[in-house]
Order: C-alpha cells, then structure tokens, then sequence
C-alpha cells in the first residue's frame, strides 16, 4: 500500500518543480541577490511576507485542477467570459514584458560562458531559436526532465556557497554601519515592488501549474488526488521560498558592504553573478558555476515560453469557441509572436537590463491584485466542490494578501507623485 502510493506521488510531481524552475530564474538570481547586496539582511522578512501573502493564489491553481480535472482557465470561464477575456489582455501584455526581460538575462549569462562578443540583440536571437527548437522537439516531458536536475543542481551549489561564506566570513560586519540605498524613497519603493512583484513569481502564473498538472496526467496516465496535488505544490513553493533566503544571503554575505554594485549591463552583471559564487568555492569552479546558472537560466527561459503561449492558447479559445484553430496551432502563433516582441524589447533595452528586468517586475505587482481575486472568486464559487474549498484560514490569509497587495500598489502609486 505504501509503495502504491509512493509511486502515486512520483507520478504526481511534476507542475511544482516546473514552477520553481519558474521562479528561481527571475526573482531569485537577480532580484533577491540585488536585495542582498543593497540592503544586507534587512529584507528577508519582506521575502517571507511576499512569499506567504501570495501562497493561497498559486496554491488554488493546484487545488481547483486536481479536484476538478479542469485547468484553472476553465474555472475562469465559468465566472464568465469577461473574466478570461480580461485575464488574456493583461497575459498579453506581461507575458510580453517578462519573455523578453528574461531573455535578456539568459542572453548576458550565455555570453559570459562562452566568451561572446556580439550585440545583446544577436544572442538573444540565438538563444531564442534554440528555445523554440527544444519546445518543438521536447515540449512539456523536456521540460519536466531537465528542470528537476537543473533545479537540484542549482539549490545545492547555492546553499554550499551561503554556508561556506558564513563560515569563513566574519558575519558581524553585516551590523556594521554602511551605506546604502534609501528604502521608502521613489527608487527604493520601486525596488521593493519588483522584487515583490517576481517574488516567487507573477501571481498569473498560476494558471501554469494549473495547464502542466493536466500534461502530466497525460503523461502518467494518471489523476491525482487533491492531497497528493498539494503535496507537489508544497515542494515547489517551500522550496522556492527557501532559496529566496538563501540568495538573499548570497547577495548580503559576499556583496554588501563591499562598494560593489551589480551593473545594468546584460553581461557585466552576468559575470557578476557568477562571482558571487566563485569568490568563496574558488575560481576553478567559475566554468561548473556558469554553467549551471546559465542552464537553470536558459531553462526558465524554456518554462516561461512553453506556459505564456500554453497560457493564451487556452485563453483565446475559450473566448472564441468557433474558432477552428486548434489550440496547438495556437500555441505556436503566440510563441512566434513573443520571440519578436522581445527581440524589439531588448533592442530598445540593450544596455538597460535592471530597468527592464524592474519595469517587467513592476507591471507584474500592479496587475497581481486582479488575478488574486480572480482566483480567489474560482475555488470559492458555487461550481467548486464544496468539500475542496478553502479552508477558513486559507481564506483569511488570502484577503489579507489581497489587502496587502492593494495597499503597496497604492503607496507605489503614490510615492510617484510626492517625490
């Protein structure tokens, strides 16, 4: 019985992992590192807090697919096309902004390890074809295969290097007096929203796991139960909150307080990057480090064009029910459509990676309260079995994410007309 439902479970995980390929690409290696090195230690408890006040939104993705075999679009459909269509302009438009932005950071680690020296805009082409090459050989069981050994491979090295960096770095000099970027000026709110707006990730994402649960029942043949949906959720969510820390940590321990600042240069900061690692492993192991960072980079790459072009497939045909396209045919349109548009992206912010990967952020904390209560409103309606539901607490903790959500958007909003 046990190793029946061990076997379960295995077929099971999947969607939580891909998830956390997700989000340890955009919101950790960069903006978590960057919390760490302006602001020490001091943002940890803001990590905690975003991660915890967004946990019930991507959680619900989990829970209304595995108890209702339906992907979360679906749910949206049936509070009404309005809902999907509003959920597919707004896709549109931060699926745009995100591709392009984590292209562009995939194209700066890509140059770094192999030593390029052609534009930004070149290797983003590259690295694009080879995305949309893998996508059309691959396609999700790629995926699933590679994110596990990447994910793994990338927390272990990062944890081994926080460690070691506190055990041979004196870890008082982080309550030094030091220097460092205002906090409730204009810059500094606008950090804070975007490193809380890919913190773990944009809150439409998901509506990802919720399409990949569906994959992989396809793949295994077979339907999990709510528990075992949860269970693969978990995995991915804890796990990507504590690496959150953990980079946080990285950033704090080797860069604060040093006078050195990550650079606005696609490559530059690349190199950086891998230095954060290098500078306590040793420098035989830039080649293992930059690789591996690029691989797990080039892989959210791969998860962030699989689900956008998934995610408004399944939109557009909701909407438009006699459309006689397929949703695959579909699926590639909008893949296309996001290789140009972050190509010119890129072009216009070639040599501006933080304010592309900030604005990207930005407009993905704004627009995080709509899709909250969006879910919020699908496992709490009449159409979700009842014995499914959220829990109480569940449901207090989402309206005070919700709350939370709205509240910082608004000072956001705010501050740029007082400073």
């Amino acid at each position: 019985m046990k190793d029946g439902k061990v076997k379960n479970l295995l077929k099971t995980i999947g969607p939580g992992i891909l998830f956390a390929g997700a989000a340890i690409g955009g919101s950790h290696l960069i903006q978590s590192t960057r919390a760490g090195a302006n602001f020490g230690l001091d943002l940890l408890v803001l990590v905690l807090l975003i991660n915890l006040f967004k946990y019930p939104f991507f959680e619900f993705g989990h829970r209304y697919t595995a108890s209702t075999g339906e992907s979360l679009l679906e749910g949206y459909l049936k509070l009404g096309r309005p809902t999907v269509m509003l959920f597919f302009i707004m896709n549109v438009f931060t699926s745009i902004i995100n591709a392009a932005a984590v292209t562009l950071v995939t194209a700066g680690l890509c140059a770094n390890l192999f030593g390029l020296t052609f534009s930004p805009m070149i290797i983003s082409l590259f690295v694009l074809l080879v995305t949309m090459a893998v996508l059309f050989v691959g396609r999700y069981s790629f995926l699933d295969s590679i994110m596990k050994v990447m994910i793994a491979l990338l927390a272990i090295t990062t944890i081994a290097t926080v460690l070691i960096t506190i055990a041979i770095k004196d870890p008082t000099r982080l309550h030094q007096t030091v220097t460092q970027p205002e906090l409730w000026d204009a810059a500094g709110i606008a950090f804070l929203l975007a490193l809380m707006g890919w913190m773990p990730a944009p809150i439409e994402s998901s509506v990802w796991p919720s399409l990949w649960a569906i994959e992989r029942s396809k793949q295994t043949r077979y339907k999990p139960t709510l528990k075992e949906a949860l269970v693969d959720f978990h995995i991915g969510y804890i796990g990507t909150t504590i690496m959150a820390l953990f980079f946080v940590g990285l950033g704090a321990f080797v860069m604060f307080g040093s006078g050195e600042t990550f650079s606005n240069s696609g490559v530059v900061f690349s190199s950086q990057l891998v230095s954060l690692y290098t500078k306590t492993i040793g420098e035989w192991s830039e080649i293992i480090i930059a690789t591996i960072v690029f691989i797990t980079m080039m892989s959210t790459t791969l998860t962030v064009f699989d689900a956008y072009p998934r995610t408004l497939a399944g939109s557009l045909k909701l909407i438009s029910t006699k459309l006689k396209t397929s949703v695959d045919s579909f699926y590639w349109w909008f893949g296309i459509l996001m290789v140009i548009t972050s190509l010119i992206i890129i072009g216009l912010f070639t040599s501006g990676l933080k304010t592309l990967l900030d604005f990207a952020a930005i407009v993905s904390f704004l627009a995080a309260p709509v899709f909250a209560i969006i879910n919020y409103k699908v496992v709490t309606s009449d159409f979700m079995p009842e014995t499914d539901r959220p829990k109480k607490w569940l449901k207090i903790l989402s309206w005070c994410g919700i709350i939370f959500l709205i509240l910082f958007s608004l000072i956001f909003i705010i501050s740029k007309f007082i400073y």
